[in-house]
């Protein structure tokens, strides 16, 4: 009889696969820890702005060769965040990046936009276990997302949308769509 051993997920794993996990775990503590220290060098006054590519390029998982991000910038952990070619965004951006967020070319971001990718069981009895859980982001290609936007975890953003300023967008956005509001709707398509 052969027995095989089954590798149980780490809880790494089981975060990017959008599963319960633990938080507290001491790999994702030090992943958390190493991308706090890198925020706060991007974000320091003063730091040179090659440099504060160089930081953004170590921190994420992946980005082409021409984007932009003014500081501040925060991120749970970095390495879930892929962005695309020409990609910029404006003051205080927050990505909770538990699960990945992918981010198209040609995207513009207004000041203070936040993505969570990050939510929490709507179970009372899991809830207080404190186990979390995060939804993957999408947002396609010559999107933009005004300020102080926030895209709520597991939302897909369609090619060519735009997110009015102030939105919190619940559902998925068509290709072309105008959103804005609370929860975000559609107002009409671009042209």
């Amino acid at each position: 009889m052969i027995v095989e051993r089954v590798r149980l997920m780490t809880e790494k794993e089981k975060m990017i696969q959008g599963e319960l996990y633990n938080a507290g775990d001491k790999e994702l503590v030090k992943d958390r820890k190493r991308a706090r220290e890198l925020t706060d060098r991007f974000n320091m006054p003063g730091t040179p702005r090659r440099e504060r590519k160089e930081v953004i390029q170590s921190l994420l998982g992946s980005t082409k060769d021409h984007f932009y991000i003014e500081p501040t910038f925060k991120c749970d952990y970095g390495y879930n965040i892929h962005i695309g070619e020409n990609f910029f965004a404006n003051f205080d951006c927050i990505i909770l990046d538990v699960n990945e967020v992918f981010i198209g070319d040609d995207c513009m971001f207004g000041p203070r936009v936040q993505i969570f990718s990050a939510t929490h069981p709507t179970d009372i009895k899991t809830r207080a276990t404190g186990l979390e859980l995060g939804k993957k982001v999408y947002i396609k290609n010559n999107v933009w997302v005004g300020g102080g936007s926030i895209i709520m975890p597991g939302v897909t953003i369609g090619n060519d949308a735009i997110i009015g300023a102030g939105s919190v967008v619940t559902k998925d956005v068509p290709d072309k769509a105008i959103v804005a509001g609370n929860p975000a709707k559609i107002i009409r398509y671009v042209e």
